[in-house]
């Protein structure tokens, strides 16, 4: 297999608090990954420990390709201007600007834009261009739509799937579970410093089975049910109803989300 990122038997201890305990996971190249984790989970030292951010106190990790990297706040001087800072970072890695690029994010639209006065949408697009400037091979963005509209969303998510066509890696750092299922090929989950599942959406939901969340408004109230196989249930819900001559109103139901699978799989629920 290609892989473009390898960890393993990752540790990393904070005093006597054992972060990381030989994780284990591989990027596939030309892929979309997301490590999700609820805090504590590890998820952030992972990261800082791939980007060469932190030390780690063993294992392996190897890195297939130059990083860009886009962080979700950045450290630029309130007065730079866009174009400032893009040519800055050009000389830091020797190499030259890519017109298109920017053309791409928009940030020829700002190129005389002091970073103050910036939207966050403007600022989200100036960071992932500084991360594009030595044209990597993969990228880890950290909550690249944090704070944008809709629009800004969409716009942003357009940017990841073309740089993925150009045969880029992206890692992705997201509370968002829509757009971690829209984006992502393969999502990794931690879990007490080891990963609980790794796969596509698609294998999270066959793992867990499918879940549904069921709403039934009668005359008497309102009656929330879970179940895994809604036939069965609603079968012997409705046949209850009819039995206590209670009339239904109204049904709704809605199919377990990838949100819902996340929480499981953190929390150790077993398929």
């Amino acid at each position: 297999m290609n892989y473009a990122i390898q960890v393993e038997q990752l540790r990393k201890s904070y005093g006597n608090r054992t972060v990381l305990k030989g994780l284990n996971f591989n990027v596939e190249k030309g892929e979309i990954f997301a490590l999700l984790g609820v805090n504590g989970a590890g998820k952030t030292t992972t990261f800082e420990c791939i980007e060469g951010l932190r030390k780690y106190d063993s294992g392996k990790i190897t890195i297939n390709g130059k990083m860009g990297i886009q962080l979700q706040a950045a450290s630029l001087p309130e007065n730079m201007k866009a174009m400032e800072a893009i040519n800055l970072f050009a000389k830091w890695n020797k190499v030259s600007v890519d017109p298109s690029m920017l053309t791409a994010l928009g940030i020829d639209q700002l190129a005389k834009k002091q970073y103050r006065e910036m939207s966050t949408g403007q600022k989200q697009r100036l960071h992932l261009a500084l991360a594009l400037v030595r044209d990597p091979e993969i990228i880890f963005l950290d909550e690249p739509t944090a704070g944008l509209d809709v629009e800004g969303r969409l716009d942003l998510h357009e940017q990841i799937r073309k740089l993925k066509a150009q045969g880029k890696t992206i890692i992705l750092a997201s509370h968002d579970m829509a757009e971690v299922e829209a984006l992502c090929d393969r999502i990794g989950i931690l879990r007490d410093g080891m990963i609980a599942f790794i796969g596509t959406p698609e294998e999270l939901t066959e793992e867990l089975g499918e879940r549904y969340s069921i709403e039934i408004r009668t005359e008497r109230g309102v009656d929330h049910l879970e179940c895994d196989d809604i036939a069965d249930t609603m079968l012997v819900q409705l046949e209850k109803y009819k039995q206590q001559q209670i009339r239904v109103l109204d049904i709704k139901i809605d199919r377990g989300t990838l949100e819902q699978h996340f929480i499981d799989i953190s929390k150790g629920v077993e398929a």
